[in-house]
């Protein structure tokens, strides 16, 4: 699955994106999260504020409870502010 990193996540983490086997018993972007915090001490660092993270899935947002099946992207993105 291909993951793609953006502003603060992709400079902790040091990547714009990953490809990633994902494990089957990883069924949510919940899940996914903890899956990837636990691959280096950088993705840890990233994904430290989870509340702080906006997550799109095949780019339509959705929220932590959503099943990945089917999905083949996923982007994390800090809070989005505007004018």
């Amino acid at each position: 699955m291909k993951i793609l990193y953006f502003a603060w996540l992709r400079e902790r983490i040091g990547l714009s994106e990953e490809d990633v086997d994902i494990p089957p018993e990883v069924t949510t972007i919940s899940a996914l999260t903890d899956f990837l915090s636990a691959r280096s001490p950088a993705h840890t660092r990233a994904f430290a504020d989870r509340r702080a993270i906006k997550t799109a899935l095949d780019q339509r947002f959705v929220p932590p409870n959503t099943l990945l099946e089917g999905a083949r992207e996923i982007a994390f993105f800090p809070p989005f502010t505007g004018g």
